[in-house]
């Protein structure tokens, strides 16, 4: 008789143990969800995130379709090559605060091989380089990235490319710790310019330079016989050393 009251009282116990077990592991199952749920979204969130940041188009899947591209058009296999490094520098290297001159002139170099597709070879194209490798901030990260994208871009955007009279001459310097760039080009008889000092420009460059430089740039921008002329001179190593003592 003892034997059955005990079973009868163990067993509402044992069953409650059961029950309690199952919700537990329901329970656990359905966290261990929820928390795969999360982080998925989480996942794609950032995913989202890190695509609205560097670019609301992908460049990464336009630099793979690029490169598929380029391994089928053997004929501008060149300037896809050169495009594929502007990118590089574009996508990663311009993340940076601060470059190295080698880097901003080979990245302007590249992207003055891509804009020569559109150029008449008739038209009247020349590039001089006067930089002093020894420098010892030529391969120092002094220098802010794309700081040469405006000046030479608008050279392209107002000389005549098919016009024999017309012309682009492009000059890169750097000698004691000071980076030199000039720009000049003939002014297509289709822009209407003022003929006024500041002309062609980009007011975005010039803030950018007084953000970063202050006192230590000079840009001067020349309209005279419809040549415009545009003159950027940083003095990187004054830059450095206001740096340094601030």
């Amino acid at each position: 008789m003892d034997a059955i009251w005990y079973f009868l009282l163990i067993l509402p116990l044992a069953s409650l143990c059961v029950y309690f077990f199952v919700r537990l592991r329901r329970t656990e199952q359905r966290r261990k969800e929820t928390e795969a749920k999360l982080a998925t979204l989480e996942a794609q969130f950032n995913s989202i995130e890190l695509q609205n940041v560097e670019s609301k188009l992908n460049p990464h899947l336009f630099k793979n379709v690029l490169n598929s591209i380029q391994s089928h058009a053997y004929q501008t296999y060149f300037a896809l090559d050169k495009l594929a490094n502007v990118l590089d520098y574009i996508l990663y290297d311009s993340r940076n605060k601060f470059v190295t001159p080698k880097e901003e002139i080979e990245f302007a170099l590249n992207l003055i091989e891509i804009n020569k597709i559109k150029i008449s070879p008739l038209f009247e194209f020349k590039v001089r380089l006067k930089v002093d490798e020894h420098d010892p901030l030529y391969q120092h990260q002094v220098l802010a990235p794309l700081i040469s994208i405006d000046l030479i871009e608008n050279a392209f955007k107002h000389a005549d490319l098919q016009s024999p009279d017309s012309f682009i001459f492009i000059t890169f310097e750097f000698k004691n710790g000071t980076l030199g760039l000039t720009v000049a080009n003939k002014i297509s008889p289709k822009q209407q310019l003022q003929k006024e000092r500041g002309g062609i420009g980009s007011e975005t460059l010039a803030r950018r330079l007084e953000l970063i430089y202050k006192n230590h740039y000079k840009l001067d921008k020349v309209i005279q016989n419809e040549i415009y002329t545009a003159h950027l001179k940083i003095d990187l190593r004054e830059h450095q050393a206001q740096m340094r003592a601030s």
